[in-house]
């Protein structure tokens, strides 16, 4: 496989969290994708919206990979770097799946709002259903397809819920452009307009803020 056909199968094969970050973000947009992973999303955004896009990953491995494929990714840590970016550096920053664990959750979320217009944020809700079930019948830390690693191995160490994501946004002064619940086959939460519900039944979340 050529190192073009490599880039190429990411993006094709990208999470369903990153194929709708893309639809988000506008074309032709200054976008930072931290923990960017195999760079999927800088790919998409790059070559099929026209974006200046970059990123910023925690594990030099993966930044060496990335770097391979001629995408452009500096290796850095989202709870100490992000403060050396001046403010409004970019239209969007994007933290898919990251935010959980991080060390810092809500000073990342602040830093974000400051070096971008708009932060698009994705994350697994630790409300849904089958957790609640697991914790509730067993009594031990849950594993579904999205949280998928024991306790004793797992990078998360702050799940939360779609509620408690909203309460964090109202306290901090965040407004809420558009959210979306979904799950991990692909299927948009029909309980969108009504949280209570998503946090039930939506595996995951996605959510664009703004500062008011």
């Amino acid at each position: 496989m050529t190192t073009q056909d490599a880039v190429r199968y990411v993006a094709k094969n990208m999470r369903l969290d990153l194929r709708l970050i893309a639809e988000m973000i506008e074309p032709g947009s200054r976008v930072l994708d931290i923990g960017c992973g195999d760079g999927a999303l800088i790919d998409e955004l790059t070559r099929m919206r026209g974006c200046d896009a970059r990123g910023l990953e925690i594990d030099m491995a993966e930044v060496a990979q990335t770097v391979a494929r001629g995408l452009p990714v500096m290796h850095g840590d989202a709870d100490s770097d992000l403060q050396h970016y001046p403010d409004r550096a970019f239209d969007y920053v994007v933290l898919s799946r990251t935010l959980q664990a991080v060390e810092q959750p809500r000073e990342v979320l602040r830093q974000m709002l400051r070096i971008s217009e708009r932060a698009i944020v994705s994350f697994p809700n630790f409300g849904h259903w089958q957790l609640r079930l697991q914790l509730l019948i067993g009594g031990k830390m849950p594993m579904t397809s999205v949280w998928a690693r024991p306790w004793y191995e797992t990078p998360n160490i702050h799940p939360c819920t779609i509620s408690d994501f909203f309460a964090l946004c109202e306290k901090e002064g965040y407004a809420v452009e558009r959210w979306l619940a979904i799950d991990e086959a692909g299927r948009k939460s029909p309980w969108r307009r009504f949280s209570g519900l998503a946090n039930i039944f939506g595996e995951q979340a996605l959510f664009q803020l703004r500062r008011v």
